[in-house]
């Protein structure tokens, strides 16, 4: 988020960086000079005009209102918020005019923005033109999901495992004997019940009684808040892969309408903040290592369902990170700073 905000020119603005008790008193890099990190108690008491969170669904409830007691605007990047319907759930290039109204009207939680899961950030933007144009009736996703979603535990763990020197049995870390001592290899504590080194797995999120996993419920809930259409059916699997770079979906859509795929190929193209890359006879389609470190949704490999009418392949990356998340909310404050 950090790294965001000075690319977009903030780096001169006044910017606290706050966290929790363990982390008061380290110093952060920012435009040119050092932010040491304070409480969130002492930033609730600087009043700052805006407030973006990163710090889970448990931290954004306790602190988020305090914060709007205030008179700060909290852009809030956990769960804790997305399912209110008081609460607008954004992605700027999509909907920030019908949050601005919906903020307007909720003065019980006038400012609080929730920042939508990543996965769900890419596929509807994605989408988004076509929606608009054609109506969307289903959505039938696959996520192949960055380890980054997970976080650096999960960075860690395929670290150890590139090395050769642990892997995961019956659920279990064992050191193996390659060219160190096991005495000499750190301690290291696995994110996953399972080796992700070379290896690929049907869950994230936890799962809930009806077989689908937290993350890939996200998926539907947001999709049909943001769009506002309850009626879209969502079906998603959600998969973790041994990839740093971002995540990449594959979708078939069936549209309310027929459609002429030149059209589409125009309206995904015109999209802001999507670059279209769908040149297969020259290998161009998108891929996690160069979305990595981009701010944009990369779609490609358009074709036309053979199945069935009025439905369509494509195939989506962006940077988890990024556009799922810090860059997003970097956008969501933009946005709002240029409509007061």
């Amino acid at each position: 988020m950090l790294t965001v905000l000075q690319e977009k020119g903030y780096e001169n603005e006044e910017v606290i960086a706050a966290a929790s008790q363990k982390s008061i008193g380290k110093e952060l890099a920012f435009g040119g000079r050092m932010l040491k990190v304070i409480s969130v108690e002492e930033t609730i008491a600087a009043r700052p005009d805006y407030a973006i969170f990163s710090a889970g669904a448990a931290a954004s409830r306790q602190y988020a209102p305090l914060f709007v007691k205030q008179g700060t605007t909290v852009i809030d990047n956990s769960s804790a918020w997305r399912k209110d319907p008081e609460i607008p759930l954004v992605v700027p290039e999509i909907n920030i005019a019908t949050a601005l109204q919906t903020l307007r009207q909720a003065p019980n939680h006038a400012s609080i923005i929730a920042n939508p899961n990543c996965s769900t950030i890419q596929m509807v933007l994605a989408l988004s033109a076509l929606e608009r144009k054609y109506g969307i009736r289903r959505i039938v996703v696959a996520t192949y999901q960055s380890i980054t979603g997970t976080g650096l535990k999960a960075v860690r763990q395929l670290e150890a495992e590139e090395s050769g020197l642990w892997r995961v049995e019956n659920g279990e870390w064992r050191t193996t004997y390659g060219k160190q001592n096991p005495e000499n290899v750190p301690s290291i504590t696995p994110a996953y019940a399972h080796s992700i080194h070379r290896n690929l797995f049907p869950h994230g999120g936890d799962f809930q009684p009806d077989g689908y996993t937290t993350e890939e419920q996200k998926l539907v809930d947001e999709t049909r808040k943001i769009f506002s259409d309850p009626d879209i059916q969502v079906s998603a699997t959600v998969v973790r892969v041994p990839v740093v770079g971002g995540h990449s979906e594959a979708v078939n859509v069936e549209l309310r309408h027929e459609f002429d795929l030149d059209e589409v190929r125009s309206l995904i193209g015109a999209t802001p903040g999507i670059i279209l890359q769908d040149d297969p006879q020259h290998n161009l389609y998108p891929m996690p290592i160069t979305a990595h470190h981009r701010d944009e949704v990369f779609v490609g490999r358009l074709r036309r369902d053979a199945s069935q009418p009025c439905t369509l392949n494509l195939w989506v990356v962006a940077d988890n990170i990024r556009k799922g998340a810090a860059t997003n909310a970097v956008q969501i404050m933009q946005a709002l700073l240029e409509r007061n």
